[in-house]
């Protein structure tokens, strides 16, 4: 398949065999491969990257951990430097290795989209990549093509010929046809794989070629649900069963299965086992044969006849049993949506919240949006926590428009409700909102955007990477001039940060650290240091209950940019020194400006040591420091000298000043640094 490109596209109609070939070409190609098969619910990028990472890890182990911690933040990263820093490290591997991204044409994600693109433009020469799909993918062929980079398949490429056909049917099924009903069933198949298989499985239980034959119609959809019919009514009836009622799952296990039945005559592992021995159209997703999934056209039409063939109520006890499965298990996005599909309000509604971390802000908020707007305003009102997650949904899908509306609907429905904790922290939480909504609109009204603001929006979201994540390179901007337009939109972060902050339950880590990140940007902003210092603090410390990184990174930065400004170049060095360290490897821009912080902070105290102090001490300020230094108490130091306690006071006030420091420990270091001390020894401690 032309490993010497960067890309092999296997685009084709369902049922050609697609991955059959990819699969058998693997086999025998002499490297190793990691395999995606994607699905829908793949259309978030964060869980796109997060998939593909853990497929690369199934063949260079711990590839992208670091990648994989930052897209567990609960904040947004920008796409580019997270894939460069995948691609630095797949291009580190040693050895020649595939990826495959199996059903791409499931995808339908701008992001998803551009990130593809990304990779293959900077696709390290020992890895090649294989996509298959129903559709071409939206990314540039024709550029791949003229330059020789890519190595296209398509149906005319992969339908069986006819020599093909023969062996399938009279070597692989042991059917034995005449090469006149060979010819015929090629033929009407056009050498479409999957209608050549269902009638090699249906004539291994009826061997009337003939009979088939003549019951063939020129359309395959007809023909395809013949021979479903005849495959299906050939089976065992429990065969029949399993395969109906399991179809309403998009992956499916042993264990699952057996939840799923109740009951049934055999295990739902061997079961799968059976069904993968027979052909049934099931495909195994790992090595290891824990994991199926059916083929997605044979999946469609089960579920058409299981519609058919049970009534509504035993379908949605399927649903139901099937979310209990997933939540057990930790599955919680899949437990949702099969809640969802079970009709039960009161299991999605508490599924949706998320123990805490709402689901929305995990990567499901489409989901949780479709359902939202399918819900009448009576069963809303009555749980008021689902307008909220409304809202905040809303904003995470790019419709700030309507987010307000909901968060006013939500207030209405907790009016004259008592304010116990469970409302205290609702209220919070639409605040939070509300001050996320209001950085939004900040940033997107004025010249030169807030990027620190925009990030707010991002915190509350949960979502890493969205369409909008280019606006958001820059996420953290030195503040060096503190006169910002605009100070009304500041004014409502501040006053709704503070809200949320005041109403949250203390264990609500997500919302407050979110509210208290927005709370420190604002003030920063406003020039109100002591207020942003306390808000990025909590910011850093509910960080380090959580073990996230990021957030305590950028947090840091923060106060370092503060003290930075106030020019205490000392304690702005220790901060972003600190954020340095505690970001590590992390691919994320901020961490470019605590070096670049650390590096203007090392030149400003080269030139400060050079240039000790603007006004020298006098003889008896450098009395009274020495005294200091020695551990002396203010009282102390007064009786010492014969001075009154205020003079002391007003000696210590000015060589603060002088020193550019705010407390003794600090008046000391910096002294020891100036060589202020002589040889005034250490206090014990």
């Amino acid at each position: 398949m032309g490993l010497h490109r960067k890309l092999t596209l296997v685009s084709a109609p369902a049922g050609y065999g697609k991955t059959t070939l990819v699969c058998e070409w693997l086999a025998d190609c002499g490297r190793p491969a990691a395999w995606l098969s994607l699905e829908q619910g793949d259309n978030e990028l964060a869980r796109f990257l997060t998939y593909m990472i853990s497929a690369l890890q199934t063949v260079v182990e711990n590839v992208g951990e670091g990648v994989l911690t930052v897209l567990q933040s609960p904040q947004m990263t920008p796409a580019e430097p997270i894939l460069t820093a995948l691609v630095n490290e797949l291009a580190a591997v040693p050895s020649p290795f595939i990826l495959v991204l199996d059903d791409y044409h499931t995808v339908s994600s701008i992001a998803v989209d551009e990130a593809v693109s990304f990779l293959l433009d900077h696709l390290p020469t020992q890895m090649h990549l294989v996509i298959t799909t129903r559709e071409d993918p939206p990314i540039s062929l024709s550029r791949l093509r003229v330059r020789d980079q890519i190595t296209d398949l398509r149906a005319p490429d992969i339908r069986f010929t006819m020599n093909e056909a023969e062996a399938f049917f009279n070597h692989v099924m042991e059917l034995n046809l005449s090469p006149e009903h060979i010819a015929g069933l090629h033929s009407r198949t056009e050498g479409w794989a999957a209608g050549l298989r269902l009638a090699g499985i249906s004539l291994q239980e009826d061997h009337d070629a003939k009979r088939l034959l003549q019951s063939f119609s020129g359309n395959h959809h007809f023909v395809l649900d013949y021979l479903v019919e005849e495959v299906l009514q050939q089976q065992p009836e429990a065969v029949q069963d399993f395969l109906l009622q399991t179809s309403l799952l998009d992956r499916l296990c042993g264990s699952l299965c057996d939840d799923l039945l109740r009951n049934p005559e055999r295990s739902g592992r061997e079961m799968l086992i059976d069904l993968d021995r027979k052909n049934l159209f099931v495909i195994p997703l790992d090595t290891e044969r824990q994991w199926y999934r059916y083929h997605h056209l044979f999946a469609d039409i089960l579920r058409r006849r299981l519609l058919e063939r049970m009534d509504g109520s035993s379908i949605l006890e399927l649903h139901r049993r099937a979310s209990v499965w997933y939540e057990g298990h930790g599955f919680e996005i899949e437990a949702f949506r099969h809640a969802v599909e079970a009709g039960d309000i009161e299991r999605s509604s508490r599924l949706l919240e998320g123990g805490g971390m709402p689901l929305h802000l995990r990567g499901a908020a489409s989901s949780a949006l479709g359902w939202l707007d399918s819900l009448a305003a009576k069963e809303l009102d009555a749980r008021p926590q689902l307008w909220v997650y409304y809202g905040s949904a809303l904003l995470i899908a790019g419709k700030p428009t309507e987010v307000e509306h909901k968060l006013r609907a939500a207030e209405k429905a907790l009016a004259g409700v008592e304010h116990d904790e469970g409302v205290r922290d609702l209220i919070g939480y639409i605040a939070a909102t509300r001050a996320a909504l209001a950085s939004l609109m900040l940033s997107d009204n004025q010249d030169g955007a807030e990027p620190n603001l925009r990030l707010a929006e991002s915190v509350m979201q949960g979502s890493l990477l969205e369409d909008k994540t280019q606006e958001l390179i820059e996420l953290i901007e030195p503040t060096r001039n503190t006169g910002v337009q605009g100070t009304d939109g500041l004014d409502l972060v501040i006053a709704e940060s503070r809200r949320a902050l005041a109403y949250l339950r203390p264990d609500n880590l997500p919302a407050r650290t979110a509210s208290s990140w927005m709370l420190g940007v604002a003030c920063q902003r406003r020039g109100d240091y002591a207020e942003a210092c306390e808000a990025y603090s909590e910011v850093i410390a509910n960080c380090r209950k959580v073990d996230q990184q990021l957030m305590a990174v950028t947090a840091l930065i923060g106060i370092g940019q503060i003290r930075e400004a106030e020019g205490r170049h000392e304690l702005a060095a220790e901060r972003y020194r600190e954020a340095v360290r505690l970001a590590g490897d992390l691919p994320h821009p901020a961490i470019r400006e605590a070096q670049a912080g650390l590096a203007r902070m090392r030149i400003e105290l080269e030139g400060e040591r050079k240039s000790p102090l603007i006004e020298p001490l006098s003889p008896r300020e450098s009395e009274v420091l020495e005294l200091i230094a020695l551990g002396l108490s203010n009282p102390e130091i007064a009786g010492k000298l014969f001075l009154a306690l205020d003079t002391v006071k007003g000696h210590n006030r000015r060589i603060f000043e002088k020193l550019q420091v705010r407390r003794r420990t600090e008046a000391i270091a910096r002294a020891r640094e100036l060589n202020l001390l002589g040889n005034t020894p250490k206090p014990h401690s």
